[in-house]
């Protein structure tokens, strides 16, 4: 395995940054300020979607792009270090049409979208016209093993009608999203895998009932994060996506890029937060000493660095076995940094914060923020339990082949 970034992908980079400086940053102070007055959109996303794009850094997640299809086609090992720029911003991946769930939407239309619904679509997605959600947590149950889902898509003739109640729906509430794509039940009689379908619901459809956007640690996600109440939505049976029955492989396909994504992007938020650490202990002093002094202060330091660069070095071995044998094989590694990282997000932000004092808890930072998100990763996605759980029982049947060889190691009485 060879991590070491191409001439291509270090260019890249530079011009990310150089985008990020020249457009981004500045406009960060001008973000919160619109949100604070619910201003969105903000006024000036499109405008810098449209310098993004004009600039060639568009649609950059996409290893399948065609060469029809606007963006830079990179593998998922070039766009890790791509992505971990955009995470030091939390809103800049939209800039860049990298943004969740758009990201996962656009992997699942291009892998098994028909031509009709490519063209209606996966087309105004890439390139940045609409938005669009992923609708299959619910609240009456444990969401997290997805063969639980209640919500029901029954054929009805040429139609499917669907009926259920979802939510915390990221995206859903955006004014330009325009399409769900639903996870519910076509046959629930069949085997446990092949019960679930996915289906395409217009967010205007009759029927489709937005019933509130909780707020996410007490703070309004104005692109919501929304309970929405399917009651009797038709659709058309050409609304289907893929095939009856393969709606849990179908969840799988879409759900490996994306979680590798949000933990690519979690790598910048903990660069940015370590970076601010740093800064801001050679800046204050206590009991006669800068902060970096202390003890405590320079362990924070250290092991921040030490586990950002162990999660950094796991999340490029996954995308590098994702780009060579596929999301299937990466399974276990998936799990891995969706266990891994999203708490060595939330550890270093913690630090941070602290080292800031009273001032790291207000928007004065980014880090209360940046700690939020990080803390709402823990669940996205599948939470940690979930994946623990999902790496120990690779690991105990992998187990099976040399079960008995380490008591070759052993000297006591129970090695007999």
């Amino acid at each position: 395995m060879d991590f070491a970034y191409s001439p291509k992908v270090t260019a890249l980079c530079a011009q990310l940054n150089q985008f990020m400086d020249a457009h981004i940053i500045p406009r960060i102070r001008q973000h919160k300020d619109e949100l604070d007055r619910d201003v969105f959109p903000v006024s000036f996303m499109e405008d810098l979607k449209a310098k993004a794009r004009a600039e060639g850094l568009w649609n950059l997640f996409l290893p399948s792009l065609r060469d029809d299809e606007p963006g830079t086609r990179l593998s998922n090992l070039e766009y890790a270090p791509l992505a971990e720029i955009m995470g030091r911003v939390a809103w800049s991946s939209e800039v860049f049409n990298c943004n969740a769930p758009d990201t996962g939407n656009m992997e699942l239309l291009h892998m098994f979208a028909t031509p009709a619904q490519r063209e209606q679509w996966l087309v105004p997605l890439l390139h940045g016209k609409i938005r669009s959600a992923f609708c299959m947590t619910e609240p009456e149950v444990a969401s997290s093993d997805a063969t639980n889902i209640t919500t029901r898509i029954e054929r009805v003739g040429d139609d499917y009608v669907i009926n259920g109640r979802k939510w915390f729906i990221t995206n859903s509430a955006h004014p330009n999203c325009r399409i769900f794509i639903v996870m519910g039940k076509t046959d629930p009689h069949a085997e446990t895998h092949r019960q679930q379908s996915m289906i395409l619901v217009p967010k205007d459809t009759p029927g489709v009932e937005m019933v509130r956007n909780p707020k996410v640690l007490n703070a309004v996600h104005h692109e919501g994060h929304c309970e929405i109440v399917f009651r009797n939505v038709r659709v058309p049976a050409s609304n289907l996506l893929g095939e009856e029955g393969s709606g849990f492989a179908l969840a799988q396909a879409r759900l490996g890029p994306g979680r590798i994504h949000h933990c690519m992007r979690s790598i910048g938020a903990a660069e940015l937060a370590l970076e601010l650490m740093i800064e801001r202990s050679q800046q204050r002093k206590t009991f006669g000493k800068a902060l970096f002094q202390h003890g405590t202060v320079k362990e924070w330091i250290a092991r921040s660095r030490i586990e950002i660069d162990q999660a950094r070095l796991l999340v490029l071995k996954t995308a590098w076995m994702i780009d060579h044998v596929g999301a299937k094989a990466a399974r276990k590694e998936i799990s891995m940094i969706k266990a891994l990282v999203p708490t060595v997000h939330t550890t270093v932000l913690d630090r941070a914060m602290q080292v800031f004092g009273a001032m790291g808890l207000t928007p004065d930072t980014p880090l209360a923020d940046h700690w939020s998100w990080g803390r709402c990763l823990r669940y996205a996605d599948g939470p940690d339990e979930v994946h623990l759980e999902s790496i120990a029982k690779m690991e105990l049947k992998g187990s099976a082949d040399t079960l008995g060889q380490g008591s070759a190691y052993l000297t006591g009485p129970e090695r007999d």
